[in-house]
């Protein structure tokens, strides 16, 4: 099985491109979903980040979240420490979720996936990219948040230029090269059986792009 990695930065709509490859019957692991989740559930997590932080960590309705970010934020050794515990579990829960799959290829999209090292365990990377003010004015759009917020959002990534200089593959997401195009090469470069590649000669006329 050919395992692809997204990612890009905030707002650069990886999502997007993440939901198109789902269109081709491609699964997808959304790692950021399931980080909550194993944070939130996970027993192995919950000991260590006790361990760490102490048992007010988690309360009768689980994970303290705004405590945990208390400990983290403008701390990069704490958020390194933190890391370092979970990122070890999505990526066992990820290959575990791969095992179950009966598909000749499937996909992790993750912001992070070369900082956290899920890199290593996909055949190939694939990162969508969009100019600095093209992804600012899109989270504007979607979140209730300041520029300068998400300006500190962007620089705490690595910086697009080394996950363009790190990725297998680039799609550009600026609004003026459609994706599904770009989308479908990438994966008949992967020759995958019982893939439709056709997918954009269909619909190109239903305003996807």
């Amino acid at each position: 099985m050919i395992k692809i990695g997204i990612t890009g930065g905030i707002g650069s709509g990886k999502s997007m491109v993440a939901a198109l490859l789902e269109v081709w019957g491609i699964p997808v692991y959304i790692a950021d979903t399931e980080s909550k989740h194993l944070t939130a559930t996970s027993p192995v997590i919950r000991e260590k980040l006790i361990t760490l932080f102490g048992k007010e960590l988690y309360t009768a309705d689980g994970l303290d979240k705004r405590r945990l970010a208390s400990h983290i934020f403008g701390n990069p050794e704490r958020l390194g420490q933190v890391n370092a515990i979970i990122h070890p579990e999505v990526n066992r829960h990820f290959l575990a979720w791969v095992e179950r799959l009966n598909t000749p290829v499937c996909a992790i999209e993750s912001a992070i996936l070369f900082e956290s090292g899920f890199n290593r365990i996909v055949d190939t990377t694939l990162m969508v990219y969009a100019p600095m003010e093209i992804r600012i004015g899109r989270i504007l759009e979607r979140d209730s948040v300041s520029r300068e917020e998400i300006i500190r959002r962007i620089e705490s990534q690595l910086p697009d230029e080394m996950k363009k200089e790190k990725s297998d593959y680039v799609i550009f997401n600026d609004g003026e090269q459609a994706l599904l195009p770009q989308i479908t090469a990438f994966l008949a470069g992967l020759k995958i059986k019982n893939i439709d590649f056709q997918f954009y000669n269909k619909h190109k006329n239903k305003n996807i792009q």
